[in-house]
């Protein structure tokens, strides 16, 4: 079952992680993510303490591919897109050298339709995967280049949060991304990252890349060939090849996407839930929705500790 749905009756969060958290940690490795209902949170604060309760100190978002805000602390909003477009399936900065191992979704406000945090076991879908396809990405890699200005994309100023060049530069070499700065201000970024990975405590291997969500290909095709028409290929906000920088086949993408939307697994927020996933064992995304939904988001446990 994804996710776990683990009920209360109006006691505090906090409590049960307090008496259970070994149980809950235990539960999250085999389901990938738990979904608390019911419980009182108690609201951003109280959001806070379960998240240092079960995880330690929340993760400041670094190297970030998407727009959010603060709302206190290392408590951001969820992803500021616009609410009819969807995000697809993908897990948490699996782009960088490190990740955070947990996410948190507290649901301060219900959409009014649709608008679910939809889950996919990466476990399913690298299992799903044609063994060739898999063997592939494994003896290649996968690469990401990122196009960095003020019109399209992420400015990288807000990307890396700092307006030092320099530290930029210093931050990418640290952290094996390759930086080209091409004047104006402009940058591009070129990293090359394992497509397969085994979870560093369950020994699984999973499916934990970007390589499917920053493609050109999985943009809705108005926005695909508008980006194309306006920036041409090299100058994408985003896109993926094969990490010795060859194509991926059109085909090749089809067959990811349709691996992580046959393992998806959807519902509907209530208020007050509280969502949490071990990101390397299940990808998540966003569907459009109406309403005002607002989704706080916390990130914890870097990989490297």
């Amino acid at each position: 079952m994804l996710p776990l749905i683990v009920q209360g009756e109006g006691e505090p969060i906090c409590s049960r992680i307090g008496s259970e958290r070994g149980k809950i940690r235990e539960s999250l490795l085999t389901h990938g993510a738990l979904l608390f209902r019911g419980f009182d949170v108690g609201g951003v604060e109280g959001f806070d303490e379960a998240v240092r309760a079960l995880s330690g100190t929340p993760l400041t978002y670094t190297e970030r591919s998407s727009p959010r805000s603060v709302i206190k602390g290392n408590v951001y909003t969820s992803t500021d897109y616009p609410p009819g477009e969807e995000i697809f399936l993908h897990n948490e900065n699996s782009y960088q050298a490190a990740w955070p191992m947990v996410l948190f979704f507290h649901c301060l406000e219900p959409p009014s339709s649709r608008g679910a945090t939809p889950l996919a076991s990466t476990r399913d879908v690298h299992d799903s995967l044609d063994p060739s396809v898999r063997e592939e990405f494994e003896r290649r890699g996968w690469m990401v280049v990122r196009n960095y200005d003020d019109e399209f994309g992420m400015p990288w100023r807000e990307t890396f949060n700092t307006d030092d060049p320099d530290e930029v530069t210093a931050y990418c070499r640290r952290n094996g991304v390759r930086a080209e700065w091409l004047g104006d201000g402009r940058l591009r970024t070129t990293a090359v990252r394992e497509a397969v990975h085994h979870h560093p405590v369950t020994g699984d291997r999973v499916w934990f890349n970007h390589a499917t969500f920053f493609h050109v290909t999985t943009l809705p095709e108005s926005v695909r060939d508008g980006l194309l028409e306006m920036c041409g290929e090299e100058g994408l906000p985003s896109n993926t090849y094969y990490g010795d920088g060859g194509a991926i086949p059109d085909d090749v993408m089809d067959h990811l996407r349709a691996g992580y939307r046959a393992a998806s697994r959807r519902f509907d927020y209530q208020r007050d839930d509280l969502l949490v996933v071990d990101n390397m064992l299940a990808a998540h995304g966003r569907e459009p929705y109406t309403g005002p939904r607002k989704i706080a988001v916390a990130m914890a446990e870097p990989s490297h500790a």
